[in-house]
């Protein structure tokens, strides 16, 4: 099995909780705060391993998450930063946010790296809450929770030169008569089920060849599981369109590869193709070659080769004409350098919703969220601390607007609260 999709969970590491704690040294009996912060998770980043092939290592494993930060501790000690954790993925790499689609990262080149889990922060130690006002507070926060979301990664093969067609056509048998490639090769349909590489030496000169799984109509749909397929022509930078000589219509063919390369994705319609008439080795294909060409010609496909992969009649043309069509071609920018987006910040600001489900008032909203994660429910000063905040992002407000009365219960995150003035 070619592995080439897979599904996965990263989770950056959670921040070190704050320290409470007072300086008590001899002839110091009332020292002030010195309990330290909490250091920051690890984060987690996927990085091209060009090494790797496909994404069946997923398959052991699925589930990532980087190491927390560690706990603060008295006489100011900060907790040190958790591991920032790297996954190995093979160039070619697309990662996508599973719940919404977006694209995370296009990884192309060896070492290249995408953050696609943020670490939390650590909390504070009661050191950071010390004010004029306050000389022993007795406060400490919990750790950030780190970041965390399901992926869907895609693997595109990395390739110069694609070759495509209908099943049957030869494309596994030209892979190897030009490469070290060893593909499955028989004469019936649908042999090869997973696409092959090979490198091809020209004149001291090489590229990178790809035979794509044989396409049929409605291959854009899925048909024969052609979108997974159709996918590894997108980096391609020159098509070779393998025509079978004994087909029964390989005009009828060729334009039914076309119109599903355009359906997939209209850039590939405009690749560069080199056409090339297969099986000259038969009689039956000689005969016909004049007829096809002269149709070629007619549909303004200049120069279409004609070879034979088994004997190797008109390759080193076919090989040529691939040389000339590469140098002519620009390097696509994106392609050589891949896209890295990561991961995208959360939304700073007050922005939060409430909703009433049954007896319950569930307010949503990333930054209240993070904050009563963050809470050490443990003392008292971090509850009055809490109401201030909800008070501060106009929640408190929202809520009694909306009919929250004393003794409701009010959620927010995981934490369930008991609404009430006097306490939180």
């Amino acid at each position: 099995m070619f592995f080439d999709e897979a599904r996965i969970y990263v989770k950056g590491g959670d921040g070190g909780n704050g320290c409470v704690s007072f300086r008590r040294e001899k002839y110091i009996p009332k020292g002030g705060p010195n309990g330290g912060n909490g250091g920051r998770g690890g984060d987690v980043y996927l990085v091209v391993d060009p090494s790797l092939n496909t994404l069946i290592h997923f398959k052991q494993r699925s589930h990532f998450k980087a190491e927390r930060g560690g706990h603060g501790r008295g006489k100011d000690q900060h907790g040190r930063s958790g591991k920032d954790l790297f996954i190995p993925v093979p160039p070619g790499t697309m990662a996508y946010d599973d719940q919404t689609g977006e694209l995370v990262a296009d990884l192309v080149e060896p070492g290249q790296k995408a953050l696609v889990a943020r670490g939390g922060r650590g909390g504070r130690g009661n050191a950071a809450f010390k004010s004029p006002t306050n000389q022993a507070p007795r406060i400490a926060e919990r750790g950030e929770p780190g970041e965390e979301r399901w992926l869907r990664l895609e693997l595109k093969l990395i390739a110069d030169v694609g070759i495509v067609g209908v099943p049957n056509a030869g494309k596994s048998t030209l892979l190897a008569r030009v490469t070290s490639a060893k593909p499955k090769i028989a004469d019936y349909p649908f042999t090869t089920l997973e696409p092959n590489l090979g490198v091809v030496m020209v004149d001291h000169r090489d590229f990178i060849l790809a035979d794509i799984p044989g396409l049929i109509e409605g291959a854009h749909d899925g048909a024969g599981l052609g979108d997974q397929f159709l996918r590894h022509i997108e980096r391609c930078r020159v098509l070779i369109h393998l025509l079978n000589g004994i087909s029964p219509d390989p005009i009828g063919d060729w334009e039914a590869i076309n119109q599903e390369l355009e359906l997939f994705n209209p850039r590939l319609a405009d690749k560069p193709q080199i056409v090339a008439f297969n099986k000259m080795d038969l009689p039956e294909a000689r005969n016909r070659w004049p007829e096809i060409r002269q149709a070629l010609e007619e549909r303004g496909i200049t120069d279409p080769v004609a070879i034979s992969a088994v004997t190797g009649e008109g390759i080193p043309i076919l090989l040529q004409r691939v040389l000339e069509t590469l140098d002519r071609l620009p390097v696509d920018a994106q392609l050589a350098e891949g896209t890295v987006r990561g991961f995208r910040p959360a939304p700073q600001g007050a922005d939060f919703t409430i909703e009433r489900e049954g007896d319950v008032w569930r307010v949503r909203g990333d930054r209240i969220e993070r904050v009563v994660a963050m809470t050490n429910w443990d003392y008292y000063e971090a509850a009055l601390r809490f109401q201030r905040i909800l008070e501060a992002m106009g929640i408190t407000q929202a809520l009694e607007e909306a009919g929250v009365q004393d003794g409701d219960t009010v959620v927010v995150g995981d934490t369930e609260l008991i609404w009430g003035h006097q306490e939180v």
